[in-house]
Formats: structure tokens, sequence, C-alpha cells
């Protein structure tokens, strides 16, 4: 049986400052026995030019990423908010087949993993009380999950996988799906309201008795970190690829 081809996409900021997230992204695939190629002239996918208005000069960007992708079956990459970026907003490329191709079959890993694989059980072990941040990209942009504000059957590719590791115990938050206030250049800008914003969210997990914070937005996940380290509260953030890739 062919393997699937997979182009493994690592956000510039996890390359940067979490290569563990890359790594347990990795690893995890390998361990479904995905064949994964890290392809060795991939950037930043122009989404912090693109979310300020620059959409114009992140056009390189844009191209360059097609052209390191575009003869994988998948491409792969722990970061909604990146993988939306490639899937909503590569239509200010030309749309040639390359294009097309690339934007149809990026994917979120946690989607990847759920849609793609049908895979809910990677066999994971992880004693803790976790508490699940919705990413606004994850939840509203790429739909791997039900809005609260919207009428229907619950759903979450997330907690799908979380809730088939063992040992760990999903918490119930008070407000299940809302903004940390991050939105990249928007806690630039709006400072203020950026850090309310997290605040309200760690006071959220920190009443609802959480140990470790995840999500599968480490851009979230940074921000709401930053907070936490300042504030000296007794929280420990993980993307969910390292709790899904651990044997604790």
């Amino acid at each position: 049986m062919k393997k699937t081809k997979v182009g493994l996409f690592i956000p510039c900021y996890i390359n940067q400052l979490y290569p563990q997230v890359a790594i347990a992204t990795l690893e995890l695939l390998e361990k479904l026995n995905v064949d994964v190629y890290y392809p060795q002239g991939q950037t930043c996918c122009g989404q912090p030019l693109g979310n300020s208005g620059y959409e114009e000069d992140s056009k390189g960007a844009c191209n360059l990423f097609v052209e390191n992708f575009k003869e994988y079956d998948y491409i792969v990459g722990p970061s909604g908010s990146c993988i939306y970026h490639v899937k909503h907003h590569f239509d200010i490329l030309e749309q040639t087949p390359e294009v097309i191709k690339v934007r149809n079959n990026a994917y979120e890993l946690c989607e990847f993993l759920v849609k793609i694989l049908g895979v809910t059980d990677l066999g994971a072990s992880f004693p803790h009380k976790v508490g699940l941040h919705k990413s606004c990209h994850g939840l509203r942009g790429l739909k791997l999950g039900s809005c609260s504000e919207v009428m229907g059957p619950h759903f979450s590719t997330e907690e799908d996988l979380l809730n088939n590791v063992k040992g760990l115990e999903l918490m119930s938050l008070n407000r299940k799906d809302e903004c940390c206030g991050f939105g990249g250049t928007f806690s630039v800008f709006e400072e203020a309201i950026s850090v309310k914003m997290g605040k309200d969210r760690i006071q959220d997990h920190l009443d609802s008795d959480v140990e470790v914070i995840t999500g599968a937005d480490h851009s979230c996940l940074m921000h709401l970190e930053g907070l936490i380290n300042r504030n000296k509260q007794p929280l420990k953030v993980m993307h969910i690829a390292e709790i899904l890739n651990s044997s604790l």
C-alpha cells in the first residue's frame, strides 16, 4: 500500500522558539506510518504581513510556500492560524493548479489525524488536569469544532484526541471558546485589551482547576504563557502535539 506523502510545515515562530512542538509533530506522524518530508527551503507562510494589511508584500512568501509544498499529497502543520492563511488567504495569488492543490491539501495537525487518517487514539498517556484553548482561526476558521454561538451538535477534533489520552482529565471551562486576545499584531497595537483578554482566559483555567493549558495554535499559547510567567501563576502550557506524543 502506498504511503501518504506529507510535507511537514513548521511555522517560523515554532521553528525559532518551540522546536519541541515541531519534533513532537514529526514523531506523531512517523508513528502513524506517514511518509514525512521537511522541505528545507520553507519560510514563513506570509500570515503576519497579510494580517497587517500588506498582502501585496506577502506574495513572495506565499509563492515560495507553494513552490516548497506543491509535490506532496498533504501539507500538515501544527498551527491552525498558519494553515488557515494558506487555505483562505492565498486567493491573492494567481490560481494555478499548483496553488489550488496546496490550498486544498493543507491541514492543521489535529484535523489531519482525525479526518484524513481516521485516528483518535494515539496510545498517549498524560495524567494531568488539562484545559483546552480553542483558537479563533482553528474553531471558527477551519471548523475544528462547534462554536458556542451556533446552534447544532457538539463536535471537536481536539477533544476527540485528548479524550483518548490515558490518565488525562479534560476540564470543563466556563467560557469554552473565548478569544485569548493575541491576534498577532493586535497584541502589539492594542496591548491593554490584549492583556486583559489573556488574563481573563487564564483565570477561567485557574477557576476550573486546570494544571496544563493546551491547544492547536501555539501563537495563542505563547501569549498566555507570557502572561502566566509574568504573573508567576501555577499553570503549565503545552502544544497539543506534545501531549499526544507523551507516554508519562
